[in-house]
Protein backbone atom coordinates (compact mmCIF):
# COMPACT_ATOMS: atom_id res chain seq x y z
CA UNK A 1 0.00 0.00 0.00
CA UNK A 2 1.37 3.47 -0.76
CA UNK A 3 0.28 6.04 1.88
CA UNK A 4 -0.87 9.18 0.64
CA UNK A 5 1.96 11.92 0.27
CA UNK A 6 2.97 15.09 -0.02
CA UNK A 7 3.41 15.27 -3.99
CA UNK A 8 2.08 12.16 -6.34
CA UNK A 9 4.53 13.06 -9.05
CA UNK A 10 7.92 14.07 -8.76
CA UNK A 11 8.61 17.57 -8.64
CA UNK A 12 11.00 19.22 -10.85
CA UNK A 13 13.38 20.12 -8.08
CA UNK A 14 13.64 16.87 -6.84
CA UNK A 15 15.82 16.04 -10.24
CA UNK A 16 17.63 19.36 -9.55
CA UNK A 17 19.41 18.72 -6.53
CA UNK A 18 19.72 14.70 -7.36
CA UNK A 19 21.65 15.82 -10.59
CA UNK A 20 23.56 18.56 -8.37
CA UNK A 21 24.37 16.48 -6.22
CA UNK A 22 25.44 13.37 -7.96
CA UNK A 23 28.36 16.13 -9.85
CA UNK A 24 29.22 17.32 -6.21
CA UNK A 25 29.51 13.37 -5.47
CA UNK A 26 31.41 12.60 -7.99
CA UNK A 27 33.76 15.59 -8.13
CA UNK A 28 34.72 14.78 -4.15
CA UNK A 29 35.29 11.23 -5.17
CA UNK A 30 37.69 12.39 -7.17
CA UNK A 31 39.91 14.51 -4.90
CA UNK A 32 40.12 11.43 -2.66
CA UNK A 33 36.92 12.97 0.03
CA UNK A 34 34.87 9.81 0.50
CA UNK A 35 32.09 10.31 3.66
CA UNK A 36 30.35 12.36 1.22
CA UNK A 37 28.62 9.66 -0.46
CA UNK A 38 27.01 9.18 2.81
CA UNK A 39 24.91 12.08 2.83
CA UNK A 40 23.76 10.70 -0.63
CA UNK A 41 22.12 8.16 1.28
CA UNK A 42 20.75 10.33 3.61
CA UNK A 43 19.45 12.67 0.97
CA UNK A 44 17.64 9.67 -0.97
CA UNK A 45 15.73 8.60 2.53
CA UNK A 46 14.89 12.20 2.88
CA UNK A 47 13.28 12.23 -0.52
CA UNK A 48 11.85 8.98 -0.21
CA UNK A 49 10.02 10.38 2.39
CA UNK A 50 8.10 12.66 0.91
CA UNK A 51 7.32 10.04 -1.40
CA UNK A 52 6.65 6.58 0.37
CA UNK A 53 6.68 7.37 4.03
CA UNK A 54 5.52 3.87 4.47
CA UNK A 55 9.35 2.58 2.52
CA UNK A 56 11.06 4.45 5.13
CA UNK A 57 9.43 3.06 8.23
CA UNK A 58 10.37 -0.64 7.07
CA UNK A 59 13.39 0.57 6.40
CA UNK A 60 13.77 1.54 9.56
CA UNK A 61 12.44 -1.96 10.99
CA UNK A 62 15.18 -3.45 8.65
CA UNK A 63 17.79 -1.73 9.81
CA UNK A 64 16.48 -1.95 13.89
CA UNK A 65 18.56 -4.98 14.82
CA UNK A 66 21.94 -3.76 13.30
CA UNK A 67 21.72 -0.50 14.24
CA UNK A 68 24.63 0.57 16.85
CA UNK A 69 24.38 3.31 19.46
CA UNK A 70 26.77 5.83 18.38
CA UNK A 71 28.14 6.30 22.10
CA UNK A 72 29.73 3.13 20.54
CA UNK A 73 31.49 4.87 18.10
CA UNK A 74 33.14 6.97 20.34
CA UNK A 75 35.26 5.99 23.05
CA UNK A 76 34.72 8.65 25.35
CA UNK A 77 31.19 9.33 24.34
CA UNK A 78 28.66 11.89 22.91
CA UNK A 79 26.61 14.86 24.31
CA UNK A 80 23.40 13.07 22.09
CA UNK A 81 23.35 9.36 22.02
CA UNK A 82 21.24 7.69 19.82
CA UNK A 83 20.99 4.75 17.31
CA UNK A 84 22.13 5.03 13.96
CA UNK A 85 20.60 4.91 10.90
CA UNK A 86 17.69 3.99 12.92
CA UNK A 87 16.97 7.52 14.66
CA UNK A 88 17.31 9.84 12.50
CA UNK A 89 15.39 7.67 10.24
CA UNK A 90 12.55 8.38 12.84
CA UNK A 91 12.46 12.13 13.27
CA UNK A 92 12.74 12.36 9.43
CA UNK A 93 9.45 10.35 9.79
CA UNK A 94 8.43 12.07 12.53
CA UNK A 95 8.79 15.57 10.77
CA UNK A 96 7.11 14.37 7.19
CA UNK A 97 4.23 12.91 9.43
CA UNK A 98 3.98 16.47 10.94
CA UNK A 99 4.41 18.14 7.77
CA UNK A 100 1.83 16.02 5.90
CA UNK A 101 -0.69 16.79 8.60
CA UNK A 102 -0.16 20.53 7.95
CA UNK A 103 -0.99 19.82 4.24
CA UNK A 104 -3.99 18.67 4.93
CA UNK A 105 -3.33 14.73 5.50
CA UNK A 106 -6.29 13.29 8.60
CA UNK A 107 -5.55 9.85 9.91
CA UNK A 108 -8.61 8.01 10.03
CA UNK A 109 -10.68 9.08 12.65
CA UNK A 110 -11.26 5.42 14.08
CA UNK A 111 -7.38 5.18 14.49
CA UNK A 112 -7.69 8.06 16.34
CA UNK A 113 -10.23 6.86 19.12
CA UNK A 114 -9.47 3.81 19.54
CA UNK A 115 -8.76 2.88 23.02
CA UNK A 116 -5.46 1.97 23.07
CA UNK A 117 -4.44 5.29 21.31
CA UNK A 118 -6.56 7.08 23.69
CA UNK A 119 -4.67 5.56 26.43
CA UNK A 120 -1.57 6.41 24.33
CA UNK A 121 -2.51 10.02 24.30
CA UNK A 122 -2.98 9.96 28.06
CA UNK A 123 0.44 8.37 28.41
CA UNK A 124 2.03 11.28 26.07
CA UNK A 125 0.12 14.14 27.95
CA UNK A 126 0.62 13.02 31.29
CA UNK A 127 4.57 12.78 30.12
CA UNK A 128 4.45 16.75 28.98
CA UNK A 129 3.35 18.12 32.18
CA UNK A 130 6.01 15.97 34.13
CA UNK A 131 8.35 17.98 31.87
CA UNK A 132 8.14 20.97 33.32
CA UNK A 133 8.03 19.46 36.90
CA UNK A 134 11.19 17.87 36.31
CA UNK A 135 14.27 18.21 38.32
CA UNK A 136 16.60 17.81 34.57
CA UNK A 137 13.96 19.32 31.93
CA UNK A 138 16.60 19.32 29.05
CA UNK A 139 16.85 15.20 29.46
CA UNK A 140 12.88 14.99 30.30
CA UNK A 141 12.40 16.97 26.93
CA UNK A 142 15.09 14.57 25.23
CA UNK A 143 13.39 11.56 26.39
CA UNK A 144 10.04 12.94 25.38
CA UNK A 145 11.07 13.43 21.94
CA UNK A 146 12.97 10.16 21.05
CA UNK A 147 9.76 8.27 22.43
CA UNK A 148 7.44 10.20 20.38
CA UNK A 149 9.54 9.48 17.11
CA UNK A 150 8.96 6.06 18.43
CA UNK A 151 5.32 5.79 18.90
CA UNK A 152 4.69 8.47 15.66
CA UNK A 153 6.42 5.75 13.34
CA UNK A 154 5.98 2.76 15.19
CA UNK A 155 2.76 2.97 15.80
CA UNK A 156 1.11 6.36 14.33
CA UNK A 157 2.46 5.35 10.84
CA UNK A 158 2.00 1.56 11.32
CA UNK A 159 -1.31 1.67 12.15
CA UNK A 160 -2.25 2.96 8.40
CA UNK A 161 -0.05 1.09 7.19
CA UNK A 162 -1.55 -2.48 8.48
CA UNK A 163 -5.01 -1.59 6.63
CA UNK A 164 -3.25 -3.92 4.40
CA UNK A 165 -2.47 -7.09 6.24
CA UNK A 166 0.32 -7.98 3.81
CA UNK A 167 2.34 -5.13 5.71
CA UNK A 168 2.05 -6.79 8.82
CA UNK A 169 3.91 -10.05 8.23
CA UNK A 170 6.30 -7.87 5.39
CA UNK A 171 7.23 -5.61 9.31
CA UNK A 172 7.84 -8.92 11.15
CA UNK A 173 9.99 -10.72 8.51
CA UNK A 174 11.99 -7.44 7.59
CA UNK A 175 12.91 -7.53 11.57
CA UNK A 176 13.25 -11.12 11.45
CA UNK A 177 15.74 -11.26 8.96
CA UNK A 178 17.81 -8.90 10.00
CA UNK A 179 17.40 -10.12 13.37
CA UNK A 180 18.88 -13.38 12.45
CA UNK A 181 22.24 -11.86 11.56
CA UNK A 182 22.82 -11.00 14.91
CA UNK A 183 21.92 -14.34 15.97
CA UNK A 184 24.35 -15.82 13.53
CA UNK A 185 27.10 -12.93 14.51
CA UNK A 186 26.01 -14.05 18.18
CA UNK A 187 26.29 -17.79 18.07
CA UNK A 188 29.42 -17.87 16.06
CA UNK A 189 31.37 -16.14 19.01
CA UNK A 190 29.73 -17.86 21.55
CA UNK A 191 30.59 -20.93 20.10
CA UNK A 192 34.91 -19.90 20.39
CA UNK A 193 34.26 -19.42 24.02
CA UNK A 194 32.07 -22.66 24.51
CA UNK A 195 28.11 -22.76 24.57
CA UNK A 196 28.34 -23.96 28.34
CA UNK A 197 30.52 -20.50 29.08
CA UNK A 198 27.25 -18.05 30.39
CA UNK A 199 29.50 -15.24 31.46
CA UNK A 200 30.95 -14.93 27.76
CA UNK A 201 26.99 -14.83 26.59
CA UNK A 202 26.04 -11.54 27.78
CA UNK A 203 28.20 -9.59 25.87
CA UNK A 204 28.49 -11.46 22.57
CA UNK A 205 25.77 -9.90 20.71
CA UNK A 206 27.51 -6.52 21.01
CA UNK A 207 27.84 -4.10 19.79
CA UNK A 208 24.01 -4.55 18.23
CA UNK A 209 22.75 -5.10 21.58
CA UNK A 210 24.11 -4.06 25.17
CA UNK A 211 23.60 -7.60 26.74
CA UNK A 212 22.02 -10.76 26.44
CA UNK A 213 18.94 -9.32 28.42
CA UNK A 214 18.00 -7.07 25.75
CA UNK A 215 18.74 -9.70 23.04
CA UNK A 216 16.49 -12.17 25.04
CA UNK A 217 13.57 -9.72 25.21
CA UNK A 218 13.42 -9.41 21.21
CA UNK A 219 13.59 -13.38 20.91
CA UNK A 220 10.94 -13.84 23.29
CA UNK A 221 9.19 -11.53 21.20
CA UNK A 222 9.11 -13.21 18.16
CA UNK A 223 9.14 -16.39 19.01
CA UNK A 224 5.32 -16.60 19.32
CA UNK A 225 5.13 -14.68 15.84
CA UNK A 226 6.93 -17.43 13.93
CA UNK A 227 5.06 -20.38 15.41
CA UNK A 228 1.90 -18.54 14.39
CA UNK A 229 3.87 -18.09 10.80
CA UNK A 230 4.20 -21.97 11.18
CA UNK A 231 -0.01 -22.71 12.03
CA UNK A 232 -0.83 -19.95 9.00
CA UNK A 233 1.48 -21.75 6.64
CA UNK A 234 -0.64 -23.91 4.02
CA UNK A 235 -0.56 -27.64 4.44
CA UNK A 236 0.32 -28.35 1.09
CA UNK A 237 3.40 -25.77 1.05
CA UNK A 238 6.19 -28.15 2.44
CA UNK A 239 8.82 -25.83 1.42
CA UNK A 240 7.18 -22.96 3.56
CA UNK A 241 6.59 -24.87 6.58
CA UNK A 242 9.64 -26.40 6.42
CA UNK A 243 11.46 -23.18 6.16
CA UNK A 244 9.38 -21.78 9.42
CA UNK A 245 9.86 -24.89 11.03
CA UNK A 246 13.85 -24.47 10.75
CA UNK A 247 13.89 -20.60 11.83
CA UNK A 248 11.58 -21.71 14.55
CA UNK A 249 14.71 -24.25 15.82
CA UNK A 250 17.34 -21.80 14.99
CA UNK A 251 15.84 -19.31 17.47
CA UNK A 252 14.66 -21.36 19.81
CA UNK A 253 18.65 -22.68 20.00
CA UNK A 254 19.47 -18.66 20.43
CA UNK A 255 16.95 -18.38 23.25
CA UNK A 256 18.50 -21.25 24.95
CA UNK A 257 22.14 -20.06 24.39
CA UNK A 258 21.63 -16.16 25.85
CA UNK A 259 20.82 -17.25 28.87
CA UNK A 260 18.26 -15.19 29.72
CA UNK A 261 16.01 -16.16 32.62
CA UNK A 262 13.52 -12.99 32.26
CA UNK A 263 13.20 -14.22 28.24
CA UNK A 264 12.09 -17.38 29.71
CA UNK A 265 10.55 -16.41 32.30
CA UNK A 266 8.23 -14.55 29.85
CA UNK A 267 8.26 -16.97 28.04
CA UNK A 268 6.45 -19.55 30.20
CA UNK A 269 4.04 -16.70 31.33
CA UNK A 270 3.21 -16.27 27.47
CA UNK A 271 2.24 -20.11 27.37
CA UNK A 272 0.01 -19.76 30.56
CA UNK A 273 -1.87 -16.95 28.56
CA UNK A 274 -2.51 -18.37 25.33
CA UNK A 275 -3.57 -21.70 27.52
CA UNK A 276 -5.82 -19.53 29.09
CA UNK A 277 -7.43 -18.26 25.89
CA UNK A 278 -7.29 -21.44 23.97
CA UNK A 279 -9.41 -22.68 27.26
CA UNK A 280 -11.60 -19.76 27.18
CA UNK A 281 -11.39 -19.28 31.06
CA UNK A 282 -13.17 -16.16 32.33
CA UNK A 283 -11.54 -12.65 32.29
CA UNK A 284 -13.30 -12.60 35.48
CA UNK A 285 -11.78 -16.12 37.17
CA UNK A 286 -7.72 -14.65 35.90
CA UNK A 287 -8.25 -11.99 38.09
CA UNK A 288 -9.37 -13.87 40.59
CA UNK A 289 -7.08 -15.98 40.41
CA UNK A 290 -4.19 -12.99 39.95
CA UNK A 291 -5.55 -11.58 42.98
CA UNK A 292 -5.79 -14.32 44.92
CA UNK A 293 -1.80 -15.07 44.71
CA UNK A 294 -1.27 -11.45 45.65
CA UNK A 295 -3.06 -11.46 49.06
CA UNK A 296 -1.31 -15.12 49.39
CA UNK A 297 1.68 -13.47 48.66
CA UNK A 298 1.41 -10.72 51.28
CA UNK A 299 0.23 -13.04 53.91
CA UNK A 300 2.86 -16.21 53.57
CA UNK A 301 5.25 -12.71 52.60
CA UNK A 302 7.66 -14.29 55.96
CA UNK A 303 7.81 -17.48 54.79
CA UNK A 304 8.44 -17.30 50.76
CA UNK A 305 10.87 -14.97 51.14
CA UNK A 306 12.56 -17.73 54.32
CA UNK A 307 12.75 -20.28 51.30
CA UNK A 308 13.61 -17.94 48.64
CA UNK A 309 16.16 -16.99 50.92
CA UNK A 310 17.76 -20.24 51.07
CA UNK A 311 18.29 -20.77 47.10
CA UNK A 312 22.05 -19.96 46.81
CA UNK A 313 22.19 -21.51 43.33
CA UNK A 314 24.18 -18.19 41.16
CA UNK A 315 24.17 -18.08 37.63
CA UNK A 316 25.74 -20.99 35.76
CA UNK A 317 26.99 -21.90 32.25
CA UNK A 318 24.78 -25.38 33.16
CA UNK A 319 20.98 -24.69 32.24
CA UNK A 320 19.25 -26.34 34.84
CA UNK A 321 21.36 -24.64 37.64
CA UNK A 322 20.97 -21.08 35.78
CA UNK A 323 17.17 -21.79 35.99
CA UNK A 324 17.70 -22.57 39.31
CA UNK A 325 18.78 -19.29 40.06
CA UNK A 326 16.32 -17.12 39.01
CA UNK A 327 14.71 -17.17 42.59
CA UNK A 328 17.60 -16.58 44.53
CA UNK A 329 17.23 -12.92 46.25
CA UNK A 330 20.46 -14.42 48.83
CA UNK A 331 23.73 -13.84 46.97
CA UNK A 332 23.15 -14.09 43.16
CA UNK A 333 24.40 -10.22 41.90
CA UNK A 334 22.03 -9.66 39.32
CA UNK A 335 18.90 -10.58 41.11
CA UNK A 336 20.12 -8.29 44.44
CA UNK A 337 20.76 -5.21 42.19
CA UNK A 338 17.89 -5.00 40.19
CA UNK A 339 15.67 -5.25 44.07
CA UNK A 340 18.15 -2.66 44.96
CA UNK A 341 17.40 -0.39 41.76
CA UNK A 342 13.83 -1.40 42.91
CA UNK A 343 13.87 0.01 46.09
CA UNK A 344 15.25 2.72 44.46
CA UNK A 345 12.27 3.53 42.45
CA UNK A 346 10.02 3.73 45.12
CA UNK A 347 11.84 5.67 47.44
CA UNK A 348 12.03 8.06 44.67
CA UNK A 349 8.42 7.87 44.14
CA UNK A 350 7.98 8.59 48.27
CA UNK A 351 9.72 11.36 47.86
CA UNK A 352 7.78 12.82 44.86
CA UNK A 353 4.40 11.08 44.39
CA UNK A 354 2.48 12.87 41.86
CA UNK A 355 4.89 14.08 39.20
CA UNK A 356 8.06 11.71 39.72
CA UNK A 357 11.26 13.11 38.97
CA UNK A 358 10.99 13.74 35.53
CA UNK A 359 11.10 11.27 32.55
CA UNK A 360 14.68 9.56 32.14
CA UNK A 361 15.94 11.42 35.21
CA UNK A 362 16.40 7.98 36.68
CA UNK A 363 19.56 7.22 35.93
CA UNK A 364 20.59 10.41 37.55
CA UNK A 365 18.70 10.64 40.43
CA UNK A 366 18.92 6.83 42.16
CA UNK A 367 22.11 6.90 43.55
CA UNK A 368 21.62 8.55 46.51
CA UNK A 369 18.54 6.31 47.22
CA UNK A 370 20.40 3.44 47.66
CA UNK A 371 21.25 1.74 50.93
CA UNK A 372 24.23 0.39 52.21
CA UNK A 373 22.55 -3.38 53.17
CA UNK A 374 21.13 -3.40 49.80
CA UNK A 375 23.89 -2.56 47.42
CA UNK A 376 25.55 -5.31 45.64
CA UNK A 377 29.27 -5.81 44.07
CA UNK A 378 27.93 -4.17 40.82
CA UNK A 379 26.43 -1.26 42.79
CA UNK A 380 28.10 2.18 41.98
CA UNK A 381 28.04 5.35 44.52
CA UNK A 382 27.82 7.55 41.56
CA UNK A 383 24.54 5.15 40.46
CA UNK A 384 25.80 5.40 36.96
CA UNK A 385 24.97 2.35 35.81
CA UNK A 386 21.21 2.20 33.84
CA UNK A 387 17.84 2.54 34.38
CA UNK A 388 15.19 0.97 37.22
CA UNK A 389 14.93 -2.26 35.42
CA UNK A 390 11.09 -2.28 35.18
CA UNK A 391 8.65 -0.51 32.69
CA UNK A 392 6.47 -0.22 35.26
CA UNK A 393 8.50 1.29 38.41
CA UNK A 394 10.84 3.75 36.44
CA UNK A 395 7.61 6.01 34.96
CA UNK A 396 6.42 5.61 38.85
CA UNK A 397 9.43 6.98 39.78
CA UNK A 398 10.01 9.72 37.07
CA UNK A 399 6.36 10.45 36.42
CA UNK A 400 4.54 9.75 39.74
CA UNK A 401 1.64 7.09 40.34
CA UNK A 402 -0.14 8.71 37.08
CA UNK A 403 2.92 7.90 35.19
CA UNK A 404 3.05 4.36 36.03
CA UNK A 405 -0.81 3.93 35.47
CA UNK A 406 -0.64 5.21 32.00
CA UNK A 407 1.85 2.58 31.16
CA UNK A 408 -0.47 -0.08 32.79
CA UNK A 409 -3.58 1.43 30.93
CA UNK A 410 -1.75 1.17 27.72
CA UNK A 411 -1.51 -2.80 28.33
CA UNK A 412 -4.68 -3.65 29.83
CA UNK A 413 -6.40 -1.91 26.23
CA UNK A 414 -3.91 -3.74 23.90
CA UNK A 415 -4.46 -6.82 25.94
CA UNK A 416 -8.57 -6.33 25.73
CA UNK A 417 -8.05 -5.16 21.88
CA UNK A 418 -6.03 -8.58 21.25
CA UNK A 419 -8.28 -10.89 22.58
CA UNK A 420 -11.16 -9.21 20.94
CA UNK A 421 -10.04 -9.46 17.65
CA UNK A 422 -9.13 -13.49 18.14
CA UNK A 423 -12.59 -13.92 19.39
CA UNK A 424 -14.32 -11.65 17.05
CA UNK A 425 -12.57 -12.98 14.02
CA UNK A 426 -13.70 -14.54 10.76
CA UNK A 427 -10.56 -15.16 8.61
CA UNK A 428 -8.94 -18.03 10.07
CA UNK A 429 -5.46 -16.39 8.99
CA UNK A 430 -6.25 -12.96 11.22
CA UNK A 431 -7.43 -15.45 14.57
CA UNK A 432 -3.93 -16.96 14.66
CA UNK A 433 -2.03 -13.88 13.53
CA UNK A 434 -3.90 -11.89 16.51
CA UNK A 435 -3.40 -14.38 19.27
CA UNK A 436 0.34 -14.88 18.17
CA UNK A 437 0.97 -10.96 18.03
CA UNK A 438 -0.80 -10.69 21.44
CA UNK A 439 1.45 -13.27 23.16
CA UNK A 440 4.55 -11.88 21.44
CA UNK A 441 4.00 -8.74 23.39
CA UNK A 442 2.46 -10.29 26.60
CA UNK A 443 6.12 -11.42 27.00
CA UNK A 444 7.20 -8.47 26.79
CA UNK A 445 5.12 -7.19 29.28
CA UNK A 446 6.14 -9.77 31.43
CA UNK A 447 9.68 -9.33 30.99
CA UNK A 448 9.31 -5.26 31.91
CA UNK A 449 8.63 -6.09 35.08
CA UNK A 450 12.52 -7.24 35.28
CA UNK A 451 13.81 -5.01 32.32
CA UNK A 452 13.15 -2.25 30.62
CA UNK A 453 14.23 -1.25 27.03
CA UNK A 454 11.66 0.74 25.16
CA UNK A 455 14.65 3.17 24.82
CA UNK A 456 15.62 1.90 22.11
CA UNK A 457 14.95 1.32 18.73
CA UNK A 458 15.10 -2.85 18.78
CA UNK A 459 12.28 -3.44 21.64
CA UNK A 460 10.23 -0.48 20.28
CA UNK A 461 9.83 -1.39 16.76
CA UNK A 462 8.64 -4.82 18.04
CA UNK A 463 6.62 -3.52 20.76
CA UNK A 464 4.54 -1.02 19.15
CA UNK A 465 4.50 -2.57 16.22
CA UNK A 466 2.33 -5.50 17.75
CA UNK A 467 0.54 -2.54 19.50
CA UNK A 468 -0.32 -0.77 16.14
CA UNK A 469 -0.34 -4.94 14.48
CA UNK A 470 -3.59 -5.66 17.04
CA UNK A 471 -5.22 -1.69 16.56
CA UNK A 472 -5.44 -1.90 13.00
CA UNK A 473 -7.08 -5.81 12.62
CA UNK A 474 -9.65 -4.91 15.53
CA UNK A 475 -10.08 -2.05 12.97
CA UNK A 476 -10.03 -3.16 9.22
CA UNK A 477 -9.56 -6.79 9.37
CA UNK A 478 -11.90 -8.96 12.26
CA UNK A 479 -14.18 -9.12 8.98
CA UNK A 480 -13.83 -12.05 6.75
CA UNK A 481 -13.35 -9.99 3.47
CA UNK A 482 -9.64 -7.73 4.12
CA UNK A 483 -11.03 -5.06 1.97
CA UNK A 484 -11.25 -1.69 2.96
CA UNK A 485 -14.37 -0.37 1.11
CA UNK A 486 -16.25 -3.51 2.22
CA UNK A 487 -15.32 -2.44 5.33
CA UNK A 488 -16.32 1.04 5.09
CA UNK A 489 -19.44 -0.03 3.38
CA UNK A 490 -20.79 -2.53 6.14
CA UNK A 491 -20.22 0.14 8.23
CA UNK A 492 -22.55 2.87 6.84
Amino acid sequence: MQIASLQHKLPAWFWVISLTFIAINGVLIAFEFFYWPLLSVGLMFFLLAFVRLDLVLLSVVLFAPVSIQLSELYEGGTAIDMYLPTEPLLALILLVYILRYLKGHRTDIRILRHPVTLSIYFYLAWMVITIITSSNPVVSLKFFISRLWFIVGFYMLAVEMFVNRKVMKRYVWLYIVSFSIVIIYTLVRHSAYGFDNQMMAHSMMQPFFKDHTSYGATLAMLLPVIIGFLAIAKRGDWNSRVLIALLLIFFITATVFSYTRAAWVSLLGGFMVWLAIRLRIRIEIIGLIAVGLIVAFFMFKPMIMLQLEKNSQSSSGDLAEHVQSISNISNDQSNLERINRWSCAIRMWQERPVFGFGPGTYQFEYARFQRSYQRTRISTNFGDRGTAHSEYLGPLSESGLLGMISVILIVIMTIYTGIKVHINARSRYIKIFSLAVLIGIITYYIHGVLNNFLDTDKASALFWGYTAMLVAMDLFHVYKKEDVTVIKESET
